[in-house]
């Protein structure tokens, strides 16, 4: 099993804290300052990664009315497909100045490329890793050229079956891809929690062998943050600066108020989940004087017999376990002992 993989430096696997990815798609609404913005926010908030996608309405699809290219319904019922990808896509001459911001602001910058001259593109640009959507999970020559590159790879796999989800990790790695994950996802938008079956992600990860994530399309934060438990190393959500925007993302995406409460809360997920261990923790240590144990009630004088009106469990914790309590009744005391003071075998004869 592959448990680890690197972007930029950051180790991602179960052994690292989740690498939360911040994904813009087209959110930006077609000004470049909000483009910048949204770098600046994700990165405030804590995010690992900002990830766009390279694409053109051309580079999708086909300039048609028929009704195979009609959108009928969801978010962007009454718009051809055309008509979406022109209004959704980020502008290939924005890539590197965008790029450039991330690089200044520290946070790492890559993209889902939906074509060829897409990753070509990302790599004039020096892109440290691909994601390919979910959408794409059936392109397989297009993943294939993906990993050509060499650079680490993620697939999500919404819509697709196990088989097909096995066909693109075959593809990225008879392509040279060496570091691969998946993401599990439902692509609805929003999509329901009850959709997500988040009990597929340890079993993703004992199919097929690889760093497993979630792209996460719900409202709000508790799937995202479930899914660290269930294993997730890797988090993407959608991410804007005002979720009642009017873009064609908006409406299913985080706030920076929200993405820096889902970066924090995967990190405390992940931390609290630890590792098995049954010893007293550091945080126990000053508490533990407080447990039970076994005191005398009343003064007794040396050799006096121990009846059970002598001695009693309570807190604190500096006498005899309470489980020593029936061996010590019926016996007898070596000295004098004073009321409310802690039994000790010391005492007993």
């Amino acid at each position: 099993m592959s448990n680890e993989i690197s972007i930029a430096g950051r180790k991602i696997g179960p052994a690292h804290p989740p690498y939360v990815i911040a994904e813009m798609s087209a959110n930006h609404n077609g000004n470049i300052e909000t483009a910048f913005k949204i770098i600046e926010e994700a990165k405030k908030s804590g995010a690992d990664a900002i990830k766009m996608q390279t694409y053109t309405p051309d580079t999708l699809t086909l300039k048609s009315d028929l009704q195979d290219f009609q959108i009928t319904d969801g978010l962007w019922a009454g718009r051809t497909l055309y008509d979406l990808y022109e209004w959704a896509h980020t502008p290939w001459i924005w890539h590197k100045p965008l790029f450039d911001r991330a690089l200044q602001l520290g946070i790492t910058i890559f993209s889902s490329p939906f074509d060829n001259t897409a990753i070509d593109l990302l790599e004039d640009l020096n892109a440290p890793a691909y994601k390919i959507a979910s959408f794409e999970a059936v392109d397989l020559p297009l993943i294939k050229y993906a990993a050509s590159t060499g650079k680490p790879m993620i697939i999500s796999t919404g819509m697709a079956d196990a088989e097909e989800i096995q066909e693109a990790v075959d593809a990225a790695r008879e392509g040279g891809c060496k570091q691969l994950a998946v993401l599990h996802c439902v692509s609805g938008y929003p999509a329901p929690a009850e959709d997500y079956n988040l009990r597929t992600i340890p079993d993703m990860m004992a199919r097929f062998g690889l760093v497993t994530g979630l792209s996460d399309h719900t409202l709000d934060n508790t799937t995202a943050i479930t899914s660290v438990a269930m294993g997730a190393s890797i988090i993407e959500k959608h991410f804007t600066l005002d979720r009642s925007g009017g873009g064609p993302d908006d409406s299913f995406s985080l706030e920076p108020t929200d993405l820096a409460a889902l970066c924090q809360g995967a990190k405390t997920a992940w931390q609290a989940m630890g590792r098995v261990d049954y010893g007293r923790k550091s945080s126990e240590q000053g508490n533990a004087k407080f447990r039970r144990s076994l005191y005398f009630v009343k003064a007794m004088s040396a050799n006096e017999q121990i009846t059970p009106d002598c001695i009693r469990s309570v807190r604190p914790g500096y006498g005899l376990a309470p489980k020593f309590l029936h061996e010590i009744i019926g016996k007898k005391v070596t000295q004098d002992v004073k009321q409310n003071s802690p039994v000790t075998m010391s005492l007993i004869k």
